[in-house]
């Protein structure tokens, strides 16, 4: 025995020794032992949604169990990649995966079933693979539809025949449509909450999106020249007929703005026949020339007079002059049969005037009081930087003046700014130490989409020198890397949320790429990681990537809903309770990943339960003996991060009626009721049945809650109507119109958005029939649920 052959205390360093090395070793393997999911589908960790959709697809197709019947590893290996491409198309799952590993998701579920091999064949994704569709998820969507540019976008489903149909007509139709109008696709399979939002709930739905107008749906027939005819009456560019009395004042009124004309020569009959290209051209040149044509059959001294004898497009660049000779007409002489106006339209942008170059002279001058889209340049000419030639006339009435620095001659002063690569960036008006870098896509309706928003936003970019340390103000600082697609999504809802608290905080970015040592200090070792500087406190942001979340979290530091519970606070408000008094506690360690994740649910509840439960926190890391003497000994790393649902401890909000009770208090009474019809056996109505409890809370002493056995009273539901389960009818008083919602199986995750449905529906139907004092009580009970809506 070992005790018989070492000295006590040698047994016991020995042990110690054992029990440490035993523990780095399951640490080690544990680690290890985490599958990589960037690995299992073969991308990098920079990845697009549609990137990691595409990956998946080419694996299922080789590696799904259906091809392969005699390998009996196949349904493990397909499981494997299913759960890593579930997890990584989702931006909240994304983060947590990143951050945590799979330790951060051991309670989600997702990617445990699959579907068939036709499925992944024929139905994954219908767009992806065509360059002329632009497939948008959610966090591209409004950046997109808010550029300025028209957007006629495809909502589909994979598993709608009608949307298959009509994928080789959209196809086309994209390619009819190119540089004219944007071709979009959403798959509302990967997207439900962004189709949702749009009220989009048939498939396949067809919307032209424009900026500041509501969207309008199609309704016509699914041709390719119906959708043409339907998507060209929102083109509202204008060709003008030129002739010998406007032309030369035409060309000069132009001139004198640096604007340039593209004007078509007309020289026979079939000239006519492309009144739509002429449209085409219009749009592909919007902004950056006017555009004309002449009919040279009955002006044929004027055509004459360019030299033009056959049918041709010609270029005036705004710096050629009309009187000397070889400095007027760039051509492209195209017959109309085999015309290309997007070869128009590259020829066009070479010969436009480029962006006003800024030096290290002009650059603090020029930006002092004028807002700027500056694009940094690192020499060359690529087909983007040429594309950026567009952005002036885009950007005009955003009063956003447009510029470019080479970083190769002004080295110094891109230094001074921490721009190591090309890159687009605004300046706000402020000085040149108040600007936002772009990190999403080049695409120009991004870039657009982005200065219009940044400029109305208050998003800085933060380097060492203006880093918040000992601010009065509070700042939220998110820590980011550029490659990270969970970083580039959350960026716009930054602006959004910075809009809503200007002047109650700041809100800063920092590229952990570029500054490492001051990430390193403040041990950020995941992106994003968005963290509140409030004076000499600081507190980490664990919510989901939205404005909402962001507001509720700064909501919360400033009127906390969750105790923060010590040993001496826990003796106080926990054990010394009143009697009629519940606490829920969540002890957990800054260290779990879980536990963090589990944060944003709980402060969620929190203000659910405000007032009915008080919600408390213990952390044990920094109270470790405590929490040990409270028989805490595993933490949530082992338990659920869902939303708890702790109603069962609470008396029911909502009552029992019998056909007496239904007709007498609710179709002869004087109160608003909100009523469940429900069945006993029914699955889903059991699943409902708390959230229809949480609803009688929130409306506890506005509407009443009430609750109808449709087995037991089969002839009270039959005659009230209800032919399905459960069905929420609300009956407001005063003899308003009755209002029926029946309520389909809920899903997997997030169920109280039930609830949310239910008080909107409640709110809509209601305000017109309460008094004053009671309609406020609904609005803010209604705004209140919206604001904690997931």
């Amino acid at each position: 025995r070992l005790s018989d052959t070492l000295p006590p205390f040698c047994v016991q360093d020995f042990m110690k020794t054992f029990m440490f090395l035993f523990v780095i070793t399951w640490l080690v393997v544990t680690i290890h032992s985490d599958e990589d999911y960037y690995k299992l589908l073969g991308i990098s960790r920079e990845a697009s949604t549609r990137e990691v959709r595409q990956a998946f697809k080419k694996l299922a197709l080789t590696m799904h169990p259906d091809k392969n019947p005699n390998d009996e590893t196949a349904h493990e290996k397909f499981l494997k990649i299913n759960r890593a491409y579930e997890v990584l198309k989702d931006e909240d799952l994304r983060k947590k995966y990143d951050k945590y590993g799979e330790k951060g998701l051991q309670d989600d579920q997702q990617g445990g079933r699959y579907e068939s091999w036709n499925y992944y064949r024929y139905d994954f994704g219908i767009y992806d693979d065509d360059p002329e569709v632009i497939t948008l998820d959610r966090g591209d969507f409004d950046a997109a539809v808010n550029s300025g540019e028209v957007w006629f976008v495809n909502f589909y489903y994979p598993r709608c025949s009608h949307c298959h149909e009509l994928a080789p007509t959209w196809r086309e139709f994209a390619k009819e449509m190119d540089g004219v109008v944007r071709i979009g696709a959403v798959n509302c399979g990967d997207n439900s909450r962004l189709c949702r939002s749009k009220g989009v709930s048939s498939y396949p739905s067809l919307l032209v999106f424009r900026a500041g107008v509501n969207p309008e749906k199609y309704y016509g027939d699914r041709s390719k020249r119906s959708l043409t005819q339907f998507a060209m009456q929102f083109v509202t560019s204008k060709v003008s007929e030129l002739w010998q009395g406007n032309i030369f004042t035409e060309i000069e009124q132009a001139f004198a703005s640096r604007v340039g004309w593209l004007i078509t020569f007309c020289c026979s009959d079939s000239c006519w026949n492309g009144s739509v290209v002429r449209v085409c051209d219009v749009s592909l040149q919007d902004g950056l020339v006017k555009v004309g044509w002449i009919d040279c059959t009955m002006h044929t001294d004027l055509c004459g007079s360019f030299d033009v004898t056959s049918s041709t497009t010609a270029l005036f660049p705004p710096d050629s002059s009309l009187t000397q000779e070889g400095s007027v007409l760039v051509t492209c002489p195209f017959s109309w049969s085999t015309l290309d106006a997007r070869e128009i339209y590259l020829q066009v942008l070479q010969h436009m005037p480029d962006l006003e170059t800024l030096t290290k002279n002009s650059f603090e001058d020029k930006l002092a009081h004028h807002r700027w889209l500056v694009s940094f340049v690192f020499g060359g000419n690529s087909a983007a930087v040429h594309e950026y030639k567009k952005l002036g006339a885009l950007l005009r009435d955003a009063h956003i003046q447009v510029g470019k620095v080479d970083c190769l001659s002004e080295a110094q002063l891109c230094a001074s700014l921490y721009i190591q690569k090309p890159c687009v960036a605004v300046f706000k008006g402020l000085g040149i130490h108040d600007f936002e870098i772009h990190h999403g896509k080049d695409a120009l309706y991004n870039i657009v989409a982005f200065a219009k928003e940044s400029v109305s936003a208050h998003v800085t970019t933060l380097r060492p020198e203006n880093f918040p340390r000992d601010e009065k103000v509070p700042w939220l600082v998110d820590f980011f890397a550029p490659w990270c697609p969970p970083c580039r999504a959350l960026l716009p809802e930054l602006r959004k949320a910075s809009i809503q608290l200007h002047g109650q905080m700041k809100f800063g970015t920092l590229d952990c790429t570029i500054h490492q040592g001051l990430c390193s200090m403040y041990n950020i070792n995941a992106y994003p990681t968005t963290v509140v500087f409030n004076k000499s406190s600081v507190h980490e942001y664990e919510g989901h990537h939205s404005a909402d979340g962001i507001l509720e979290f700064v909501q919360d530091l400033a009127n906390p809903v969750v105790v923060t519970l010590t040993p001496e606070t826990f003796q106080e408000l926990v054990r010394r309770r009143k009697h009629a008094e519940t606490w829920v506690v969540d002890f957990y360690a800054p260290w779990c990943g879980p536990c963090q994740a589990l944060l944003p649910e709980w402060r969620r509840l929190a203000r659910m339960l405000s007032g009915l439960i008080n919600v408390g926190t213990v952390d044990c890391q920094k109270h470790h003996s405590f929490c040990q003497s409270e028989s805490v000994r595993t933490l949530h790393c082992h338990c659920s991060h869902r939303r708890p649902d702790f109603t069962h401890y609470l008396p029911r909000a909502s009552v029992d009626l019998s056909p007496e009770d239904f007709r007498r208090k609710v179709l002869e009474g004087q109160e608003h009721w909100v009523l469940d019809f429900y069945a006993p056996w029914c699955g889903p109505c059991q699943h409902f049945a708390p959230e229809f409890e949480v609803l009688a809370r929130m409306l506890k002493g506005t509407v009443r809650a009430g609750k109808v056995d449709c087995q037991a009273h089969y002839q009270t539901c039959q005659s009230a109507g209800i032919t399905a389960y459960p069905t929420v009818r609300f009956y407001p008083y005063l003899g308003t119109t009755r209002v029926s919602a029946t309520l389909p199986p809920p899903p997997h995750t997030h169920t109280h958005t039930h609830t949310h449905s239910l008080l909107t529906l409640i709110y809509t139907h209601s305000c017109f029939s309460l008094s004053h004092s009671r309609s406020e009580d609904m609005e803010r009970v209604y705004l209140s649920l919206v604001f904690k809506r997931v």
